[in-house]
């Protein structure tokens, strides 16, 4: 076998081992790009050979995407497959595992009518939202895993033929999710203790908020009541250890919808639908981003945030440090799973229960300042340029980290 495919066997592997951690008996339920063919057949083997009961997938075509967004009459663009994404939410519930493969091209819908593709985003968002609520209460083991998608790699690497650029991808991969490591498993195991105890030290200083500074940045944000810091490997709702990300560099918590102010520029690119979102810059008063704006993307990006009240609010904060395997690489990955692990970020939109102590619902999840809203999209705030401070009630500030590196 050579190191391609060992290294591939690997990663899938660390997929159902450590991402997914699945149970013997259990059933799987997998989304990715038509373009992934090969690599899913390789998860299912291994998520068999680890005593899946049944492995389904569900394939998501670019093209067929286009053809919608080109053809489909104005007012069809609001439908989604509700009866789909009730069914999978109903599995979540009922204890399937969620496993998501990701990587597609960043500039798959580009050239088409913003309006129509945040109408579709708007409308699937909707409809996915039964699903969304049953993975971010952690109702079930999901983890999500990278695949090296020719567009992709076209996007990261765009001065290379596409084949070269295809296994310059995977190498990266590789590297950034410990997949070429003689033991990975091993490998995640330490990562995951060094991230527990960045958790354990920010868990224990209950900070109120956290304040960001650095070129066009000079933001507040206030963390939710009972808010609680999470990061690599994080229990279900029965007590099952899952690795939501691979890769994964980030701790995270839930700021107070109500308690952001100030003014943050994004440090990387955002991938949206397939529209490279950049440039963006965003203005927020008691909580709300009151002004965003975007050099490149603006409209979809806009459109997307008028879902609902929510979605100018911010439903996460996460510190990344600047110096991690994925930043090293000095890319841009125009893929949010990568690109939010190499730079500390914000999140639009919903809240994870995860984050809150208790994980509430309903009334007490609003009062104690989380955000509901039907999407969440990660956003680049932190570079070699940024400084963060964690902020106790009376304005005593502790130094967190310094350049983008941590200082704890």
């Amino acid at each position: 076998m050579d190191a391609f495919r060992r290294n591939l066997k690997k990663l899938a592997e660390l997929a159902v081992k450590v991402g997914l951690n699945l149970e013997e008996g259990q059933e799987v339920i997998a989304t990715a790009p038509v373009e992934a063919l090969d690599f899913v057949r390789l998860l299912a083997e291994e998520a068999y050979r680890q005593g899946a009961s049944l492995f389904t997938v569900i394939y998501q075509d670019n093209a067929l995407a286009r053809t919608r967004l080109s053809l489909a009459p104005e007012e069809a663009l609001d439908k989604a497959p509700s009866w789909l994404y009730e069914g999978m939410a109903r599995a979540f519930r009922e204890g399937a595992a969620r496993l998501a493969v990701s990587g597609n091209d960043p500039k798959a819908l580009e050239g088409l009518p913003p309006e129509r593709v945040g109408r579709a985003q708007r409308g699937n968002a909707r409809a996915y939202k039964p699903a969304l609520e049953a993975i971010t209460t952690f109702a079930t083991n999901w983890t999500i895993v990278p695949f090296a998608h020719p567009g992709w790699a076209r996007a990261v690497f765009p001065h290379l033929p596409e084949e070269e650029a295809v296994k310059k991808l995977w190498e990266v991969i590789f590297q950034v999710t410990r997949a070429d490591q003689e033991d990975p498993i091993a490998a995640w195991e330490a990562h995951n203790r060094a991230l527990h105890e960045k958790v354990a030290y920010l868990n224990a200083r209950r900070f109120h908020a956290l304040h960001f500074l650095g070129p066009g940045t000079d933001l507040t944000v206030g963390l939710a009541e009972g808010h609680l810091w999470g990061g690599g490997a994080a229990p279900t709702q029965k007590g099952r250890l899952c690795n939501p990300n691979l890769p994964t560099e980030e701790v995270f918590t839930a700021p107070h919808r109500e308690r952001v102010e100030g003014v943050v520029r994004a440090s990387r690119p955002l991938a949206l639908g397939g529209t490279l979102v950049e440039g963006i810059f965003a203005r927020f008063e008691r909580g709300v981003a009151v002004e965003v704006r975007a050099e490149r993307g603006e409209e979809v990006l806009l459109r997307l945030l008028s879902a609902d009240e929510g979605a100018r609010r911010l439903g996460e904060v996460a510190l990344v440090p600047a110096q991690n395997p994925i930043a090293r690489t000095g890319l841009v990955f125009y893929d949010t799973l990568f690109d939010e692990n190499a730079a500390s970020h914000l999140a639009f939109g919903q809240a994870y229960a995860e984050t809150l102590e208790g994980r509430p619902s309903g009334e007490e999840f609003l009062r104690r300042g989380g955000n509901e809203s039907l999407v969440h999209v990660d956003w680049m705030v932190g570079s070699e340029e940024v400084d963060v401070d964690g902020l106790y009630p009376d304005g005593t500030r502790v130094p967190l980290m310094r350049r983008g590196r941590w200082v704890v």
